[in-house]
């Protein structure tokens, strides 16, 4: 499945209406889009509070690397994705992180549906 980026700002709000799943290294929100796309689309942010820019970036780096592996084969088409990166992101290990996405794009879609967008 394809995976494409989130570019507005709008489309990062809009996510935050929708079903969280927390770990030690971020914070994944999911959002069902009502589009009948074949693709699902990810974005990440990464708050001041972590750090300064070497730090944040550091992070996201990390972060898009975990996206690359994982969201292809667990995400769901037709929805929205955003990780909130948080501290521990930063020294938990890479294996864990996928751990982690992995385990909370499977909890997110197979639990209650997702909300839609509206």
């Amino acid at each position: 499945m394809p995976v494409e980026t989130l570019r507005f700002r709008r489309d990062f709000l809009a996510a935050n209406a929708g079903r969280r799943w927390h770990t030690p290294g971020f914070t994944l929100l999911a959002l069902r889009r009502d589009d009948t796309a074949a693709c699902a689309r990810v974005g990440i942010t990464v708050t001041k509070k972590i750090g300064g820019a070497v730090v944040r970036n550091r992070l996201k780096r990390r972060l898009r690397s975990a996206i690359r592996a994982v969201v292809p084969q667990h995400g769901r088409a037709g929805t929205d994705y955003v990780l909130i990166g948080r501290s521990d992101g930063l020294r938990r290990p890479m294996i864990d992180l996928m751990r982690d996405l992995t385990q909370g794009l499977q909890k997110l879609s197979k639990s209650r549906p997702l909300e839609q967008k509206a």
